[in-house]
């Protein structure tokens, strides 16, 4: 790093927050949001879903960010655009009448401004994911980045806390002191915008200087065609050797369908604790599913990711395969059993979340460790980035379809298909092979 050196605890946790926050904002409190606005089920799913669509492509420009500028500037950039797109949300946003959104089927041509600068957020947001995780490798060597792998995982949990549970939370509120919906989202946006131009000033002042690598100098020096060329033939390398990978095909099966229940469940599990009990849900108010999802479930599955990993070191991936994708499997009766006896009691809903968020955090461990197992190699970092997108479409690809699902069966027949899902996790978990080493502690490491 060029010129003075700065603590890296004066951004490290701040960086990672903001890395949680435009993420958490466009893919849970935009469902919220345009569900308590009136939109169905179907069309909040499938335009929600859409905006996974930067995350699932973000390889293809990850090139160009470390080569066009500064990974520094990239990040306050992002940072900038993002801050006014959460404002320009605030002010675009619609207000319909209390019958439009009392029907349940306000029509999405009144969301269409908002929608397009939560798509703006989502490519923003992408491009700083790569952007400051450069920054961090770069700006830190590696006993640093060993010792605040941490600091960014927590600061990066405490964003999702904030983005689905007291952003939420706060909107609920307002709901219910102002009696209006629409304006109870333009504050928490507003709000949004505020908090994150407040980081942006922030962080332009306090991230380190960048000394840019060698190579990206000369880079920079030839013309922007040949540097172009240059990105587009390492881009097909790097394609071309992860598709002559051995099991590669079963392996992006894997990755594809092993979360496929719950990638199902999750786009509708809010529409559920929201929509009345006359309509099959749980009539949860906004804070109060802040609370549930956004701090207890958060918190579950937190420490679900934690056990797993404690319990992968001590096993290797092999081993606890099988007990991961079980309880990435099963916990889903939950929501079974919610849709079912609809309970008013906010204690046995939160249980409920408990389990099922406890048992994804658990499983997904097997599912971010695999990854790392077939990213092994001399293109690790490309190639496990590519896992990633195949990781987001996963995601995005069921979610889409979830809600008009969910419309034509029911939250009970729907939540037994997502149990009929689970039969895809646990086929390709029969099908992948892993080293029966990996990913165990090994005596040295214990020593």
């Amino acid at each position: 790093m060029k010129g003075k050196t700065r603590s890296a605890w004066a951004w490290v946790p701040t960086l990672y927050f903001a890395e949680g926050i435009p993420y958490f904002i466009v893919n849970t409190i935009s469902v919220i949001m345009f569900k308590k606005m009136g939109m169905s089920n179907g069309d909040v799913a499938m335009f929600t879903g859409l905006l996974n669509i930067p995350w699932a492509i973000k390889p293809l420009w990850s090139p160009f960010v470390d080569i066009l500028r500064t990974k520094r500037w990239w990040v306050v950039t992002m940072q900038a655009v993002a801050s006014a797109a959460f404002a320009a949300m605030a002010f675009s946003l619609p207000h319909p009448s209390a019958e439009v959104i009392a029907s349940g089927n306000a029509p999405v041509s009144l969301f269409v401004v908002t929608l397009v600068l939560f798509w703006i957020t989502a490519f923003a947001s992408a491009t700083h994911d790569i952007a400051a995780d450069g920054f961090y490798m770069i700006a830190l060597d590696s006993n640093r980045q060993s010792l605040f792998v941490g600091i960014r995982s927590t600061f990066y949990r405490l964003a999702s806390i904030f983005g689905q549970g007291v952003l939420v939370v706060i909107a609920g509120i307002l709901e219910s002191s102002t009696g209006n919906i629409p304006q109870a989202w333009f504050i928490t946006l507003l709000a949004c915008g505020v908090i994150f131009s407040c980081i942006t000033i922030y962080h332009s002042v306090m991230l380190p200087a960048e000394t840019v690598p060698a190579r990206a100098v000369e880079l920079r020096k030839e013309p922007v065609s040949v540097r172009v060329r240059m990105i587009m033939k390492e881009s097909w390398r790097t394609l071309s050797t992860f598709f002559r990978k051995r099991y590669v095909w079963i392996s992006i099966v894997f990755m594809l369908l092993y979360r496929l229940p719950e990638a199902f469940l999750i786009k509708m599990m809010n529409p559920f604790l929201l929509d009345p009990v006359s309509s099959g849900g749980l009539g949860l108010s906004t804070e109060s599913v802040g609370i549930v999802y956004g701090t207890i479930g958060v918190a579950a599955l937190t420490a679900g990711g934690i056990i797993g990993g404690i319990a992968a070191s001590k096993l290797g991936l092999k081993r606890s395969l099988w007990p991961m994708a079980l309880s990435m499997t099963l916990p889903c009766l939950t929501f079974v059993y919610l849709s079912m006896a609809q309970p008013q009691s906010l204690a046995v809903i939160s249980l409920c979340v408990l389990i099922e968020q406890l048992g994804y955090g658990f499983g997904f461990t097997a599912y971010m460790l695999y990854m790392i197992y077939f990213s092994e190699g001399e293109f690790k970092t490309s190639h496990y980035s590519l896992c990633t997108a195949f990781m987001a479409l996963s995601m995005m690809l069921p979610g889409m379809v979830a809600g008009y699902l969910q419309e034509w069966l029911g939250y009970v027949d729907f939540f037994w298909m997502v149990m009929l899902c689970c039969v895809a996790t646990i086929a390709v978990t029969a099908c992948i092979k892993v080293e029966p080493s990996f990913g165990k502690k090994s005596s040295d490491d214990e020593r």
